[in-house]
């Protein structure tokens, strides 16, 4: 099984913590990076938190969560090296895998339910990168990034 960083916003505490718990059911190490109560707090700094423990190989993988999903995202892609992908369903979660290898796997917890959260994630899990015609396209995201080239 994998290691998997979480983290998220006060905004997502709720849905991350239920997230964290179904990680470890499923058999995978859950490095939580906080927020670790429902405080306010900045989505910016768990987001890059998270994307350094994936970057860094620290994790294999990561989940964020914040209100949206879409502030979380954007501070994880920061991080060179990170697709983090803000999915609304299972079918978009696992599409961000086979399509775009997204390592980090972003979620709204003001705009998803936490049903269709487990099953986002639990398809993104069991998801692989297709590889083929979307080689270069990840390649070039590297690039942009300076992660590789």
């Amino acid at each position: 099984m994998s290691t998997i960083a979480v983290g998220s916003d006060h905004a997502g505490y709720s849905l991350k913590q239920r997230l964290a718990t179904e990680l470890r059911t499923l058999g995978h190490e859950v490095l939580d990076l906080g927020a670790h109560d429902a405080d306010r707090v900045d989505y910016p700094d768990f987001g890059a938190a998270v994307g350094r423990a994936v970057a860094g190989a620290e994790a294999d993988l990561g989940v964020c969560v914040c209100g949206s999903g879409i502030g979380i995202a954007m501070a994880a892609n920061k991080v060179p090296g990170v697709r983090a992908a803000p999915v609304h369903d299972a079918t978009s979660a696992r599409l961000a895998r086979q399509h775009n290898d997204a390592n980090v796997l972003c979620l709204g917890e003001r705009l998803l339910d936490p049903d269709v959260a487990s099953a986002a994630v639990r398809a993104w899990l069991d998801a692989e990168f297709e590889g083929g015609r979307h080689v270069g396209r990840v390649a070039k995201l590297a690039e942009l990034d300076g992660s590789v080239g």
